[in-house]
């Protein structure tokens, strides 16, 4: 059997933040492999000079696309591992012309966006974030009464790809109710999960915690505007994981003026908003620097998620996290 050529195509800096050199080691296992030396965003020439005789391209964020000019330059090429979320940014339409094979990591971030969701559902609920405050100006008693546990609530799971579907998993721990809107997925699916499939309103208008799972495309762009905001609930939090596209955010703004909701968010478009923006002084605001998924240390888990994805490629066994490119426009 032939020994298979593994390129890594990312550069050097985020080859080093992903693969530990144990994972190195256990890629050379697998195959010959060449690792681009430079750090920053390779060159289209680059690229193609690197991915010449490859039989497995591994990718990741700060990767050009991968067209016609350069696929010609590896004939061979069977599998391109993405080492990180949306391959949308890495594809060309040659790819699905020649059928190659496309996996991605977005599992492994999804994880971790969803235990950061998790974190910030108990912390918000428990209304941490207002306590502490008040704690350092010298109270103690104030508020305390606005604190809720992660009990007999209702949360709302807005898409239930990968990051919501770990939410729902991890939601399984609790004695909480759990709503999902998705069009995309049968409600069979979602019961499966042990949730309950709504549609949009009513799950704003039931919901104690509202997150936001879906992708970014534009059926879903806006989908929290000035029309639905208005049907959460009083107290109710949002917390927005996903991208900042799906808020319109003058109009949550407008909402949080209010001081009807709380809002943790890690997304918001553009990033960063500008120092004057309203989120970075409103008192009912988290606002996080887009830190969810897979951040330092847990780049690793992205790291062992690919290596354990060219070992089943390799066996001829199923990839978890293989992309079916005849969904691309509703994947984020």
């Amino acid at each position: 059997m032939k020994t298979l050529n593994i390129v890594m195509v990312q550069g050097l800096d985020y080859t080093e933040r992903i693969f530990n050199e144990n994972q190195l080691e256990q890629l050379r296992q697998l195959g010959n492999l060449r690792i681009n030396p430079k750090k920053g965003v390779p060159t289209r020439e680059e690229l193609a000079e690197l991915l010449t005789g490859a039989d497995i391209a591994i990718t990741s964020w700060g990767c050009p696309s991968l067209d016609a000019e350069v696929l010609i330059r590896c004939p061979e090429l069977k599998l391109i591992a993405h080492a990180a979320g949306t391959v949308k940014p890495i594809l060309s339409p040659e790819v699905i012309l020649r059928g190659i094979r496309v996996c991605s990591a977005n599992d492994a971030l999804a994880q971790g966006v969803a235990e950061t969701t998790l974190g910030l559902t108990i912390v918000s609920l428990k209304n941490i974030w207002q306590l502490a405050r008040n704690t350092r100006e010298g109270e103690w008693e104030k508020q305390r009464e606005l604190v809720r546990e992660l009990y007999e609530v209702t949360i709302g799971v807005i898409g239930s790809g990968m990051s919501g579907a770990h939410y729902i998993r991890l939601l399984k721990q609790f004695d909480v109710k759990v709503l999902v809107h998705d069009p995309f997925v049968s409600e069979e699916k979602i019961s499966g999960m042990g949730a309950i499939k709504v549609e949009l309103d009513q799950l704003l208008m039931e919901s104690d915690v509202v997150s936001i799972h879906a992708p970014s495309i534009p059926e879903t762009n806006h989908m929290l505007n000035e029309r639905t905001l208005k049907l959460m609930k009083d107290n109710a939090i949002l917390i927005n994981t996903a991208r900042g596209s799906l808020i319109d955010e003058e109009a949550l703004v407008t909402e949080l003026q209010q001081g009807r909701l709380w809002a943790c968010l890690d997304v918001t478009e553009p990033e960063p908003p500008v120092t004057s923006h309203p989120f970075r002084s409103l008192p009912n605001v988290t606002l996080i620097p887009h830190i969810a998924g897979a951040t330092n240390n847990g780049l690793f888990r992205i790291g062992n998620y690919v290596i354990r994805e060219l070992e089943r490629f390799v066996q001829g066994k199923q990839m978890e996290g293989e992309v079916d490119l005849s969904r691309l426009h509703v994947m984020s």
